[in-house]
């Protein structure tokens, strides 16, 4: 069988000032510890406007409006130096505003949990309306219900407020009287996981022109898990994404691991396509509330904006081989195994040199790696450094070490073969997978034949395990052959052919 193919990724970012401060444990941890504290009194004036959000250059990369080489002609920090004149709207997805996203928690929920209020209804079913993958929902946000009764379920039902530009204008109410999995905060958690998930979804089947029904299998890989008190972590997230989506005749399930669980996802998704089990599967997912403003001390504290203002989402789609899209080695991965021990080196080597090792290839034969793509502007404020940056000098250290490159050209191989990083600091978001949108066009259109998408993640945070975690696979340029086995024959033409061989059966027992 052939291997499965990249045929098209998206990506969305929803913009969310009022969700950091409600809803980023960073800032609800805040108010429980220290709730007089000088950073929540200084945050209003740390957050960012929408069109500040959208002129972001990061952003604007992320949506595929610009490109990763674009982002190093423009002088850093990014967030002081905006793109004149930037939309929304992206290549592969948008920037959507927050009232239209508290919309979509209302269109994603199916058990009338969430509660928003008329005049807010009102003020958004317009933009709604408006929106070409969200107007045949407009009838799903319904009149609306009294401010009054909003805050009774805040104060009396322990629900969750939902707030815009300061003020209350909803709120989602809990699933269940004593489930702690199913308590309003909870819920509203995973309504966001599903809402920002649909949304890149239907951005994919949108721009890839994919029929909606032709969709078997869904993986989610976002970071929340979705249950009741016997099954916390029960899912399916990917199901009720597909659901919402229209893709009636997939199922699907979820995959979780962390930072990692995006490269798992899309090792599952080319090895169910390789099979031959499903012809296309989507690998989707959605934002996390937690991490909103999760460093934001540090940039408040160092006078610059609260720069995790946005929820991150992401759809990729996985296809039977077309003869033309990047082609996903599922004989070159590379795998963080329980003996492979933690330090840069062995990570590196399990990761990145036993796939080429394999192949055959060195490590200068990978054009372009997409390592963990967080964004600077975020990290080194919180004293994390550049992360893209020096994963891109350990990979070059090792092609040294290996005697693949010499010293001399190690900065020129972190400038070459990595790219500075642009993805929200959204946990599962930065891991290899924003560059597979360019990756498809440098791999077809473009002059690269070779690339290298790498995952990682820490497993200590569940308390299970000290382990490191890890995934890499190599993407290249298709040859444009296709095995014949994936010549496949259409259910049309094999009922041609049954026809035209009975028909030539009776003629030969009519003749005798």
């Amino acid at each position: 069988m052939d291997n499965a193919v990249l045929k098209h990724a998206s990506y969305v970012l929803v913009h969310t000032p009022d969700m950091i401060l409600h809803n980023g444990t960073t800032q609800t941890s805040e108010k429980q510890i220290n709730p007089d504290s000088e950073y929540l009194k200084n945050i209003s004036a740390s957050i960012r406007s929408y069109e500040e959000v959208v002129s972001y250059a990061p952003n604007q990369a992320y949506i595929g409006n610009i490109t990763p080489d674009d982002l190093r002609a423009i002088e850093t920090p990014w967030y002081a130096n905006g793109i004149a004149n930037a939309t929304r709207a992206g290549k592969y997805g948008e920037i959507l505003p927050q009232d239209e996203f508290i919309a979509l928690l209302k269109i994603a929920d199916g058990f009338d949990l969430v509660q928003l209020s008329k005049d807010f209804v009102a003020a958004v079913t317009e933009k709604i309306s408006q929106h070409p993958l969200l107007t045949g929902d407009v009838e799903k946000l319904g009149a609306g219900v009294k401010l009054k009764n909003i805050e009774h379920a805040i104060t009396a039902e322990h629900a969750e407020a939902i707030y815009h530009q300061g003020q209350l204008v909803g709120c989602v109410k809990k699933a269940h009287d004593i489930d702690l999995n199913l308590s309003a905060h909870v819920i509203y958690e995973n309504l966001v996981v599903k809402a920002s998930g649909a949304l890149a979804l239907s951005h994919l089947m949108e721009n890839s022109g994919i029929e909606k029904d032709t969709i078997e299998y869904v993986i989610e890989c976002s970071e929340e898990a979705c249950g009741d008190m016997n099954q916390r972590g029960g899912g399916n997230f990917a199901k009720s994404i597909a659901e919402m989506c229209g893709a009636v005749n997939a199922t699907g399930s979820d995959t979780r691991g962390f930072c990692a669980a995006p490269l798992h996802a899309l090792v599952e998704a080319a090895a169910l396509v390789k099979s031959g089990i499903y012809s296309n599967v989507a690998v989707v997912a959605g934002g996390a509330t937690a991490k909103l403003g999760m460093n934001g001390k540090d940039h408040v504290k160092k006078g610059i904006p609260i720069l995790e203002d946005v929820l991150g989402g992401f759809a990729i789609l996985i296809s039977a081989n077309d003869g033309v899209s990047p082609v996903l080695r599922t004989d070159l991965v590379g795998r963080h195994t329980v003996g492979t021990g933690s330090s840069p080196q062995a990570v590196i080597t399990a990761l990145v040199t036993a796939p080429l090792d394999k192949a055959g290839l060195k490590i200068t034969d990978i054009d372009k790696y997409s390592v963990e793509m967080q964004n600077p502007d975020v990290t080194k404020p919180a004293g994390a450094g550049d992360v893209p940056e020096a994963n891109y000098k350990m990979i070059a250290a090792l092609a040294v070490k290996r005697q693949e490159l010499e010293r001399t050209e190690l900065l020129g191989f972190v400038q070459k073969n990595g790219m500075p990083g642009w993805a929200p600091t959204q946990g599962h978001i930065p891991s290899g997978v924003p560059y597979l949108g360019f990756a498809r066009e440098d791999l077809t259109t473009g002059e690269l034949n070779r690339t290298m998408i790498i995952g990682k993640g820490s497993l200590f945070l569940g308390r299970m395990t000290n382990l490191f975690d890890g995934v890499s696979i190599i993407v290249e340029r298709n040859s444009g052959q296709v095995a014949s086995d994936q010549q496949a024959v259409s259910q049309d033409e094999i009922k041609n052919l049954i026809a035209e061989t009975m028909k030539d059966f009776a003629s030969h027992l009519l003749s005798e």
